[in-house]
């Protein structure tokens, strides 16, 4: 009767196992919705998980040896490949970059920087059909935000064209996005 009632119990917790059905990975990862109906932006809470890294920027410091800022740029799932295919950003595409205070030091490496203080994050939204004429955060084919480190979910720019555009003129050519330093993107 033990042998029985152990039989029974192994085939009970078997059972489910063998007819489990296949679980298998996705190459087509649901992320979330980074505007709202009006175009307000915010940053992506699975950025670091479902988004593809697209390439990091070290800021020279003002002074000394060194980086002041690194960034991070990440791009939303199939924006790489779309871009392999057509050159450009597709509609759709989000790119974040996060902004981190630098640090310097010596290693054995020699004299290093490394990120220390997330600062905040960029947050672009390729939209070359002008889905949000009324929002000044909105235009030349990318919504454009900044976000501050405390606040994720609110911007604190008011007009792209003042707040983000300047930056982004030399790489006018280049869909406002400086391409060159994105390996991810080289074919």
């Amino acid at each position: 009767m033990k042998i029985t009632g152990a039989v029974v119990l192994a085939l009970l917790f078997l059972l489910p196992v063998r007819w489990q059905t296949a679980v298998t990975a996705t190459n087509d990862p649901k992320t979330e919705t980074v505007a709202d109906t009006s175009g307000n932006l915010r940053v992506p809470g699975d950025y670091r998980t479902a988004y593809q890294s697209l390439g990091s920027w070290a800021v020279a410091a003002d002074q000394g040896q060194g980086a002041k800022e690194i960034h991070v740029v990440y791009a939303s799932p199939g924006t790489i490949s779309a871009y392999h295919k057509n050159g450009h950003f597709a509609d759709g595409s989000v790119l974040v970059k996060e902004v981190f205070e630098a640090t310097t030091g010596a290693m054995t490496t020699g004299t290093v920087s490394h990120v220390q203080t997330l600062k905040g994050w960029f947050v672009l939204v390729r939209d070359s059909k002008n889905n949000h004429p009324g929002n000044k955060l909105w235009g030349n084919g990318w919504g454009w935000s900044w976000f501050d480190a405390a606040n994720p979910s609110k911007t604190t720019s008011t007009d792209y064209k003042v707040d983000c555009l300047p930056c982004h003129e030399p790489a006018r050519a280049t869909d406002w996005i400086y391409v060159q330093g994105y390996p991810a993107l080289k074919q």
